[in-house]
């Protein structure tokens, strides 16, 4: 099974997950773009039995996001890097900030998207991506 590794910017956090994501979406919600520093977040959810981290401990941030619920983002107390959130609405999933992949460039320019969600929130100019079901999700 292929293996994908990823990690933060200055490599103190460091995880690993195998097989393929479960869905691959991109979120035009505001915190998003707050935590990408972004117009959208590429994310690709992953089977919390197929992640783990294998250098350091993230810190854990917690809020309450536009849909309602808690998430928890977990990211590098060092750098800064965002690195993946959970919340009960994706179930026993990391949700992986694709751009902390080692071949995010290759794995991101393959993918083919499930999703768009908070599409209601999405910039003008940034169109919907074919074939990628649309959520305003708001």
């Amino acid at each position: 099974m292929l293996a994908h590794n990823g990690g933060c910017l200055c490599g103190k956090i460091r995880y690993i997950y195998t097989g393929e994501p479960t869905t691959k979406v991109l979120c035009h919600c505001s915190d998003c773009r707050k935590i990408s520093g972004s117009n959208y977040s590429v994310n690709f959810l992953i089977p919390e039995a197929s992640f783990r981290v294998t250098v350091g401990t993230p810190k854990i941030f917690s809020k309450v996001a536009d849909s309602g619920e808690t998430i928890n983002s977990y990211f590098c107390s060092h750098c800064g890097s965002m690195l993946w959130r959970e919340s009960a609405n994706c179930g026993p999933n990391k949700v992986v900030k694709a751009g902390t992949l080692d071949d995010s460039g290759k794995i991101i320019s393959s993918a083919v998207f499930d999703a768009e969600v908070f599409t209601r929130s999405r910039i003008e100019w940034v169109l919907p991506i074919a074939g990628a079901n649309q959520r305003v999700v708001e």
